[in-house]
This record gives structure tokens, C-alpha cells and sequence, in this order.
């Protein structure tokens, strides 16, 4: 699958709308990071340098996973906690990075399910990264509000249900994945892109391009009226 970057133009856009809109960022990235830490639990003690007791200008952005707008400000952009080995539900208080672009918590033990309101909270993600935990539950229909995504990765997991076919409205997309898990139903009809079979491999009943027609006549209407 190939990969594409979303236009320059729009990520400059980007970086002006999460300047504008956190600038009290000291205290809320702060608390977001504090947030993860006490609600996971970390054997591999990953999360050791995440010292909170400094409590100076830009000390998060030296942090294990963590990157900032620049060393200055505590202004979160990025946390990457790939394969970590951290352990317990979506740490909901990462929504206090309200200017993160780029989430990655895969390879962990996360469980329980997604959180509806993700996309409200970092409506400036760019690339989101779930893939190989144990969250289960719904795809949050919401997740359609993520107007910057690029990548949106949630394979490897428990969930159920339809994918929500109102995630065709991601314009920006250009990775995207919900192999292994147990979904089913038809597939959103990307405007912009086409994804491979090894996107939805190994769920319990997918259908629509690039897999076989529904054989539900409702499905196969209900993907027609949100692809057009």
C-alpha cells in the first residue's frame, strides 16, 4: 500500500490551529502525561524518566516517547509508546493534549474500548495508532471527525460491529487498517483511496470492495447512500 503525506498546506494549517487554540498548554499536556502514567500499569518500567517533581519549562518534551513543538513549552505533539508493554484501559486523560497530531499506543495491553469523544478532543491528529491490544467494542462512528487523518491503524484487537461507513469521509487518509478483529458488514467506500483485502483480512463478515458484494440488500444499500 503505497503511502502519501497530506499537503504541506494543510499541515501548516495545522500547526496554526493547535498554537491558537492551547495555550494554556503547560498545565494541560502536563496533566495528560501524568494522566497515561498513573493509569497504566508499566512492568517494563518504560515510564521511569517520566519525572513529574521538575515541574520546568519543556521538562515533559524530555520524556521516553514524548515530542514537543519545540524544548521551550510544554507543548505536546506526538507520544509514541510502541510495544511498551503497558497494561490497562485507554488512558482517557491523553485528552488533555489537545494539540497532539500523532498518537501511538500499539503494541501494548490496552483494553476496554475506544473512546467516543476521541476525535473531539484531538481534533488534530494526524496519524492514530491502536493496532495489537485487546480494546474491543465499537468503532465510535466519531472517529469520522478526525478531518486530518492520515493513518488510522486499529488492527489487531477485539472490536465488534460494523466499521462505521461514515469513515468514508476521511479525505487525508492514506493508511488504514482493521484487520484481525471481529467485524462485520460492509466496508466504507473511501473517496480518495483504495485499500488492499490485508486491510479487513481475518474479521467475521466483511463485504463491499475490495472483498465480495454484500449479500444483504439493505448493507449494499446503506454503502451506497454514504459513498455518494
Amino acid at each position: 500500500m503505497e503511502r502519501k503525506s497530506i499537503p504541506s498546506l494543510c499541515l501548516g494549517m495545522l500547526g496554526i490551529l493547535a498554537c491558537l487554540t492551547i495555550s494554556n498548554g503547560l498545565h494541560s499536556d502536563t496533566y495528560c502525561l501524568r494522566s497515561i502514567k498513573e493509569s497504566l500499569a508499566d512492568p517494563g518500567h518504560v515510564l521511569s524518566t517520566w519525572d513529574f517533581r521538575k515541574n520546568t519549562e519543556g521538562f515533559i518534551c524530555r520524556f521516553v516517547g514524548v515530542r514537543c513543538s519545540n524544548n521551550q513549552e510544554n507543548l505536546v505533539l506526538a507520544v509514541s509508546l510502541r510495544d511498551a508493554g503497558l497494561i490497562g484501559p485507554f488512558p482517557i486523560g491523553i485528552r488533555n493534549c489537545t494539540a497532539m497530531q500523532d498518537l501511538d499506543l500499539s503494541g501494548n495491553y490496552l483494553s476496554g474500548s475506544i473512546p467516543s469523544n476521541l476525535a473531539y478532543d484531538l481534533p488534530y491528529l494526524v496519524s492514530l495508532n491502536l493496532s495489537n491490544n485487546n480494546l474491543s467494542g465499537p468503532i465510535p462512528p466519531s472517529i469520522a471527525y478526525f478531518v486530518f487523518i492520515n493513518v488510522l491503524r486499529l488492527d489487531n484487537n477485539q472490536l465488534t460491529g460494523r466499521i462505521p461507513l461514515e469513515l468514508s469521509q476521511l479525505d487525508h487518509i492514506v493508511e488504514f487498517s482493521v484487520a484481525n478483529n471481529r467485524l462485520l458488514g460492509p466496508v466504507p467506500a473511501f473517496l480518495n483511496s483504495n485499500f488492499s483485502v490485508e486491510s479487513y483480512a481475518n474479521n467475521l463478515g466483511l463485504c463491499g470492495y475490495p472483498m465480495s458484494c454484500c449479500k444483504n440488500e439493505d448493507d449494499e444499500e446503506d454503502l451506497f447512500l454514504v459513498a455518494s
